[in-house]
């Protein structure tokens, strides 16, 4: 993984000293809580429902055991003794205290890591997929993309004060895991006719109050110019995105007004002064990046492990573990392993300053001492020799670890919500709870087989609630809490949208109506379906009927709920 030089740790260390000259001079009174809070917002620090919360940047999902460990000993100083993992490959402490997080930051550089840009209207954490570097499917490891990316936009001085946020994703594999097409753009590896590689570009992809899938602006763009035609995009975005209304602020709102055809050509006019100029990416600073993502020193193995298959055939526990836990990799011999943080009754995404230890344990003895940080909320030790998989398994299930539920109906995304963020409608965690009780018998969650489940607690879509099967969003009525329900929605390469079903529900109907949904399902399809297929096959209306089929025998609906639906979907 990239490694800090000098410069890279001068920098961190100078931004954490001025970041605390800042908090120092806001508690004497002479920077103004009005002047403080873009600065704050650009450290990771907001101000929640409770009181702070600190964001800290996990660039593209890496980690060391060394920085995990720091997390763990952060959260259990500074916080709670947990953290909380996001979909943007990031860690959330929902418990600091004001005063104490220019310690954080401090404690943090130590381990070359930092908060810096993971909030305030910049660029964001660079995300990609979690199986970077060792994908059987990928074209070419996208992490050495990511970190010139990182590098190029860490302190970019054109484009700290944008419009509005802006968010960048990475796929270099056959099969989309970083979800490029909702974001504001999404790169894709490719290579040309002639074999060379290089980038396919999306723009204006988002999800919030708009969700929109990203559209391609060049179908391939020469790697050496990565860079300048990304500050064009930005410029065109910097110089025309709406400043006047947040809500309208997103590269994805000026692609709609413009039309993709004229933001293309305003971009390719901007690039026109730019193309081969100071930031043309040479194939000696790229390979200067590249040599930091080197493969570690993998045993020559045989691809099949005879232990390893008889443990699967003798422990039915650990084969179902296995078959939803343990991923492919390129290397014989060898496996990915997601560790689930969707045990019942804990809060999606959640890891205890324990658990942080016992994973930076399991990376340091089986997994050179790397691991990454999923887009789904888990955590992947990435380069598992399958002998070892049965005693990880035995090590990650006595500390709740170990959960066989990857890709089911209750491995859900779900954002803190009302609970703890002061933006939300309504409460995200109880909703994920309700569900995981009514859905705990693992034998029908494999019976129903690959689905994916999220849950937003407002409009800005932290829970992707637009891209699962079936979403969730907390709505407000009145001062009370509702849930809209979404299905249709998917990720990867086809990635869409869901479509609402109706008007929204009272809390306690929401696992009745998952129910409902997932037995028409089960009832329609054919042998071969997911719930994705068999929706696209018969279409909402068999959904839609059975998920209000004798509510009135449940709770009835207030007047005013098809009314309230309409002014969600149309904001």
């Amino acid at each position: 993984m990239y490694r800090y030089d000098s410069i890279d740790q001068k920098i961190i260390d100078e931004r954490v000293a001025q970041y605390r000259g800042q908090i120092d001079r806001h508690r004497a009174g002479t920077l103004s809580e009005d002047e403080l809070r873009p600065l704050r917002l650009q450290n990771g620090l907001y101000i929640q429902r409770h009181g702070p919360m600190l964001r800290i940047a996990i660039p593209y999902g890496m980690l060391s055991s060394a920085q995990l460990r720091k997390l763990a000993e952060i959260s259990r100083r500074y916080d709670r003794s947990v953290g909380h993992f996001t979909t943007r490959q990031n860690m959330q402490l929902n418990w600091p205290k004001f005063e104490e997080t220019p310690e954080i930051l401090g404690e943090l550089a130590s381990v070359e890591m930092h908060a810096v840009q993971t909030s305030g209207n910049c660029i964001r954490n660079i995300t990609t997929d979690q199986f970077a570097g060792i994908a059987p499917d990928e074209l070419t490891d996208p992490r050495p993309y990511c970190e010139v990316l990182r590098q190029w936009s860490t302190f970019h001085p054109e484009f700290a004060f944008l419009p509005r946020k802006f968010k960048i994703a990475v796929n270099a594999a056959r099969e989309d895991r970083a979800v490029i097409r909702a974001h504001d753009v999404g790169l894709e590896i490719v290579n040309n006719d002639a074999g060379e590689i290089g980038v396919r570009v999306f723009v204006g992809g988002g999800l919030g109050r708009t969700p929109v899938i990203g559209k391609v602006i060049r179908e391939f763009l020469p790697r050496k110019h990565l860079l300048s035609y990304l500050d064009a995009v930005l410029r065109v975005y910097n110089r025309y995105g709406r400043r006047d209304n947040m809500y309208k602020a997103r590269i994805k709102i000026l692609v709609n007004a413009l039309g993709v055809e004229e933001f293309t050509r305003q971009v390719e006019a901007e690039w026109s002064h730019l193309k081969d100029g100071a930031t043309t990416l040479t194939d000696a600073e790229f390979e200067r990046v590249a040599r930091h993502f080197t493969a570690p020193e993998y045993e020559h193995l045989p691809q099949d492990d005879f232990s390893y298959a008889a443990h699967l055939k003798e422990d039915k526990a650990f084969a179902s573990w296995a078959k939803r836990c343990a991923h492919a990799h390129k290397v014989p011999g060898y496996a990915a392993v997601t560790l689930s943080l969707k045990a019942p009754g804990f809060a999606p995404g959640d890891i205890s300053d324990l658990q942080m230890e016992v994973i930076a344990d399991l990376a340091d003895r089986f997994s050179f001492g790397e691991l990454r940080v999923t887009h789904e909320q888990n955590v992947v030790l990435s380069d598992i020799r399958k002998r070892d998989l049965h005693e990880i398994w035995k090590i990650s299930r006595a500390n709740g670890l170990a959960t066989p539920n990857i890709g089911l109906l209750t491995d859900m995304i779900c954002c803190p919500g009302g609970d703890l963020c002061a933006l939300a409608n309504a409460r995200s965690v109880p909703i994920a709870e309700a569900i995981q009780s009514k859905f705990d018998d693992l034998d029908y969650l494999y019976d129903i087989g690959d689905i994916s489940l999220n849950i937003s607690g407002c409009m800005n879509s932290c829970g992707h609630h637009h891209v699962a099967n079936i979403g969730v969003l907390g709505v407000d009525k009145n001062g009370e809490e509702w849930y809209q329900i979404t299905v249709g929605g998917q990720q990867g390469n086809a990635t869409a949208i869901g479509k609402v079903i109706g008007p929204s529900f009272y809390a306690d109907e929401v696992p009745l109506v998952i129910a409902a949904l997932i037995t028409v399902y089960t009832e329609q399809r054919t042998p071969s379906e997911r719930f994705i297929d068999t929706l696209q096959r018969i279409g909402i209306e068999p959904f839609k009927q059975r998920a209000y089929a004798g509510r009135d025998k449940r709770k009835p609906a207030r007047a005013d709920a098809s009314e309230n639906l309409t002014e969600v979907v149309n904001a």
